[in-house]
């Protein structure tokens, strides 16, 4: 039978053929279950995507567009037309994108094709937070205080705000993810955050209404996971724990919440659970829904409404693994009209599960969004854990998409054993050639907080300044000049098995890049017994005795000093977004789920750094304004040759689905070269601030 003419649907396969309208790791994840239940797949591309993981494991795959998610992940034309030229009886949506769009629900019922999520008038109720808040209180459901109409102006609000009290929290009606949610303490920063949340809004969502409600100091985020059918049914498969937020985006979630494993938990348990039940119920909800609730940790047995995502949640899986239920198994059978064959006393929770969402940022830089390649893949596998992914080796990481890159999830028979088993799993987690927040997971999963499950939202925020990155320190500028030295093994791979003879007697310099974007030269003695000398800048260091040697598939061992430092390797060359202009190369070194990038620098390179740091040891703040990474300039707050002040925001860019400002680091003249819709490149100059000269003395 060919791939255009699906089998016919069996008594256990609820369908024949199903297309799935994501990317990334969720796309990967449903493609599995469709596989394992014998169902055809078909996947959607964009240009971005189109060497993907997901289009290499489907079925079939169809592109629907450009990169930008407008133009096709968000385009329901596309959707549907990709639905008719392979014959795909319904459409899962995964999160996300058009997962909880009243519109595509209408446009695949039209066209006969299933979607695999609840009805239109579900979506378009739970959808929009002000209709859902409204909605969910007329039932008794208790909510938040605050103000949620539809077509309030920003003056409006700031009316209704003094009856509200502060601090406000801001929320995008449509949407989710906490895209586009800012905090104002007083009156006087309401004007300007309202402004923000509604651009960034309108820009994700296309919808730039806003609703504002008292922000509840240090709570917690308990979801319920609910499950109906279209017969009647609805049960719920206990709550998972997303306190740990950064910027109201979930970073690590469990199941259940060490909230409740206290006296009368139990009993809040229950009633939480049957107040997500009733909150879906009064939609009709069919599928799979996420009912999410704010939770005092001083009175654990209040809880107030948030919002229903009409969807799957990124953190599924720490409900499947304490479940044992496959919740995309059941969405699909509850999408083909069967009734759920689980009843409420069906349900257990057995042990504990934790996820980390693993994203292509820099958590050192204020969390940056990261692009690159994957040199190099390791996910951790083993009894207990499960990863969740979209990256292969090769894989370019853009800035169209959102940076989340993976999942690791780990279960034990109790939280403890979870939180041990995450941990050794992030310390297997090896990705060269984009920068993630893997080291940053590890040391949150460490916070004596974190271990105890004494959580609230605000609990990352109050750590951050306290996280001790690590940064390379002689060891690894050492092994990244040795491997940059050595001749490439016969596959190409940089490193000699002869020991690093050199064969010309003479010491050999090679010039590094530091994070922070400072010089570090390795002098290279030859001989048996060879030392190196790092100096950083005009700081000499002393000679060490040093030796690398293979260790492995793309590992080497290095010892300096006596001491022995393991690491695996990869190297990008020149021309591949590998270490900026001046970079002949970059070699990437990791270990226990820390990683970084040494760019080998030429001649050029070399020059620049040391003017840089020249220039940082005069005092002189840099006057050029550049970009960190490509993405769209979305507002410019500044007038061309305005006078501004050191720290004042110039422009913003959007990458990623976030906003970065980019402020001035002088004050003086400033000159723009960028206007608003303009795209940038990475490193590119968008403003120049000439700087006042220096009063007269």
């Amino acid at each position: 039978m060919s791939a255009d003419t699906p089998a016919p649907a069996s008594a256990g396969r609820p369908f024949a053929k199903v297309l799935v309208a994501n990317r990334g790791e969720i796309a990967v994840r449903v493609l599995r279950t469709l596989r394992r239940l014998g169902i055809a797949s078909v996947a959607v591309y964009s240009d971005a995507d189109a060497g993907a993981r997901h289009v290499r494991e489907a079925d079939e795959a169809v592109r629907i567009g450009p990169a930008p998610a407008a133009q096709s992940y968000l385009s329901i034309p596309a959707i549907v037309a990709a639905c008719r030229a392979t014959g795909a009886e319904a459409v899962h949506p995964g999160y996300g994108f058009l997962s909880e769009n009243a519109d595509l629900a209408r446009a695949l019922a039209e066209a006969g094709i299933v979607f695999v999520g609840p009805g239109a008038e579900a979506l378009s109720v739970m959808g929009d937070k002000i209709r859902a808040k409204n909605h969910v209180a007329s039932f008794g459901v208790p909510v938040v205080p605050g103000v949620a109409e539809p077509g309030l102006t920003d003056e409006e609000l700031i009316a209704a705000a003094d009856g509200v009290g502060f601090p406000l929290l801001i929320k995008p009606s449509a949407g989710g993810g906490g895209k586009g949610m800012h905090v104002a303490e007083s009156a006087a920063e309401l004007p300007a955050a309202l402004a923000t949340a509604r651009r960034v809004a309108t820009a994700a969502f296309g919808d730039g209404t806003l609703l504002i409600e008292r922000l509840i100091r240090a709570p917690r985020h308990i979801e319920v996971q609910v499950l109906a059918d279209s017969q009647g049914t609805t049960v719920h498969l206990g709550e998972r724990e997303c306190s740990l937020q950064r910027r109201h985006q979930k970073v690590i979630e469990e199941a259940p919440s060490p909230l409740f494993d206290t006296e009368g938990g139990a009993v809040t348990r229950a009633r939480i659970g049957e107040a997500a039940c009733n909150a879906a119920r009064s939609v009709g909800y069919v599928g799979a829904g996420t009912v999410e609730f704010l939770v005092s940790d001083e009175a654990p047995d209040e809880f107030f409404f948030m919002e229903m995502n009409t969807r799957l949640q990124v953190e599924h899986p720490v409900t499947e693994m304490v479940t044992g239920v496959d919740l995309v198994e059941q969405q699909l059978r509850v999408a083909a009209g069967e009734p759920l064959a689980l009843a409420q006393e069906d349900i257990r929770l057995d042990g504990h599960a934790i996820e980390a969402r693993i994203y292509a940022e820099v958590p050192a830089k204020g969390f940056l969004p990261a692009t690159g390649r994957v040199e190099l893949l390791r996910e951790p596998v083993g009894d207990g854990i499960r990863v969740d992914s979209s990256l292969t080796e090769g894989l370019a990481i853009g800035s169209d998409y959102d940076p989340m890159l993976s999942k690791a999830i780990a279960w034990g028979e109790n939280r403890a054993e979870a939180l041990a088993g995450l941990d050794a799993a992030l310390a297997d987690y090896t990705v060269l050639g984009v920068a993630t927040n893997i080291e940053y997971l590890r040391l949150l999963l460490a916070d004596p907080d974190v271990q105890a499950g004494h959580l609230d939202t605000t609990l990352i925020e109050r750590r951050l300044d306290h996280l001790d990155f690590q940064a390379p320190g002689d060891a690894e500028y050492a092994a990244a000049a040795l491997l940059a030295l050595g001749t490439a093994a016969p596959d190409g791979r940089p490193w000699a098995l002869d020991g690093w003879r050199m064969g010309a007697p003479a010491t050999r310099r090679v010039s590094l890049g530091s994070p922070e974007g400072g010089l570090v030269t390795v002098n290279v003695h030859p001989g048996d017994g060879r030392t190196v000398r790092i100096d950083r800048g005009d700081q000499r260091g002393p000679e060490l005795k040093a030796s690398l040697t293979p260790a492995g598939e793309r590992a080497v061992v290095l010892e300096l000093d006596g001491e022995e430092h393991r690491y695996s390797t990869a190297e990008r060359a020149a021309g591949h977004g590998s270490g900026g202009e001046g970079a002949e190369r970059t070699v990437f070194l990791g270990e226990g789920g820390w990683s970084v990038a040494l760019p080998v620098l030429d001649r050029a390179g070399r020059l620049e750094r040391v003017r840089a740091a020249l220039h940082r040891h005069e005092g002189e703040a840099d006057p050029q304004v550049r970009t960190p990474m490509p993405g769209t300039v979305v507002s410019v707050s500044v007038e061309n040759g305005a006078r501004v002040e050191a720290g004042q925001a110039l422009v913003s860019v959007e990458a990623m689905k976030m906003e970065h400002q980019l402020t001035a680091a002088v004050t003086g003249t400033v000159q723009l070269h960028v206007a608003a819709g303009a795209l940038v490149k990475a490193d590119q100059v968008v403003a120049t601030v000439e700087p006042e000269p220096a009063p007269a003395t």
